[in-house]
């Protein structure tokens, strides 16, 4: 009878534990800054986070089938440079941009599912090395430059096109929301892909077969799965959303800046991460990856706002994320789950 309290109480702290953290968060910030709980810091956030949220719900795709992209950071950027080219270079309308970024995200998505599932090669290994390869890719049609409206071309012309307006609002326009002006369009964008992955994930046959090659592929090729399909189609959704992310990156600069995505990837699978904490439920979901995304966002800008040497963030984000999936996982295990 004594027992049953405590295991109450494990039970809580496995489920809300890293809600509560991520509540203190809030308070602590808002009370040693000023500004921080405004309307106006937490769209910030929201804004500050939507792409790098983006690229996390991709990543989670590959996580649930039990794999691993970490070449979403270069694709990103290899998108936000081709629609640069297509409209500043070829000059070419915001439509056809778009649709060159998709199916470049698709592609890429569709070489590596192929390269792992019948090429047998690691995700790891095939992943960095397509990460490696893009970012060298990107830089050949300028020879490394970045790319922007009047840029002079390698053969000492001048790029004759502009991003228009169409394309750019992607990135600046900002909705109504009670204040004029509040919401990014960025931010509807990354709550609109969040609920449908999760929708996805959780409630479609086709989720939770992912979840099942996941968890166990060999079991789930007996039952009659095709694991491979399962896997390739993982990555294409991963490269997909990271093309939408380096499409708003593009959007949002109004350049296409070799430089802007290098952090993209970090930041982006820490949120993955951090989702396994969320409501313990100690695998990949769309759901957790969303609020991880948040409290990634919510920590760099509370540190930023309290002066914390930048230098001094990336060790207190890796040292948050270790100590929360720590905790949650040694709960668990002694949950007996």
């Amino acid at each position: 009878m004594a027992a049953r309290p405590r295991l109450g109480l494990r039970s809580l702290a496995i489920r809300y534990g890293f809600l509560a953290l991520l509540f203190g968060l809030v308070v602590f910030f808002s009370l040693a800054t000023r500004g921080f709980a405004s309307p106006q810091a937490a769209v910030f956030i929201l804004q500050s986070v939507s792409i790098t949220g983006i690229l996390a719900l991709g990543v989670t795709a590959t996580l649930v089938v039990g794999g691993f992209d970490l070449s979403i950071g270069s694709i990103a950027t290899s998108a936000m440079m081709a629609a640069a080219y297509v409209m500043v270079v070829l000059e070419q309308n915001a439509l056809v941009a778009v649709l060159a970024c998709l199916a470049i995200g698709a592609l890429v998505g569709l070489i590596n599912g192929l390269i792992i599932c019948y090429m047998r090669v690691p995700d790891l290994l095939a992943t960095l090395g397509m990460m490696f390869l893009l970012i060298g890719v990107q830089r050949i049609p300028t020879e490394g430059r970045s790319i922007a409206a009047g840029m002079t071309l390698p053969d000492g012309s001048t790029a004759q096109g502009t991003f228009s307006a169409e394309f750019l609002a992607l990135g600046r326009h900002r909705f109504d929301f009670f204040i004029a002006d509040l919401v990014p369009a960025s931010v509807v964008v990354l709550i609109v892909l969040a609920i449908l992955i999760w929708f996805f994930l959780e409630y479609t046959r086709f989720g939770r077969m992912m979840y099942a090659v996941g968890s166990n592929a060999r079991a789930a090729e007996f039952a009659g799965a095709p694991v491979k399909a399962y896997k390739i189609w993982a990555y294409v959704i991963s490269g997909v959303f990271a093309s939408i992310g380096g499409i708003l990156l593009a959007a949002r600069l109004g350049r296409g800046d070799i430089a802007s995505g290098n952090n993209l990837l970090l930041d982006a699978v820490a949120a993955a991460l951090i989702g396994f904490a969320v409501l313990g439920a100690a695998k990949p979901n769309a759901f957790g990856t969303a609020i991880g995304a948040l409290f990634v966002g919510i920590l760099l800008q509370g540190l930023t706002m309290m002066n914390v040497p930048y230098y001094t963030q990336d060790f207190v984000k890796g040292a948050v994320l270790v100590i929360a999936l720590v905790f949650t996982f040694a709960l668990l295990g002694r949950n007996g789950r």
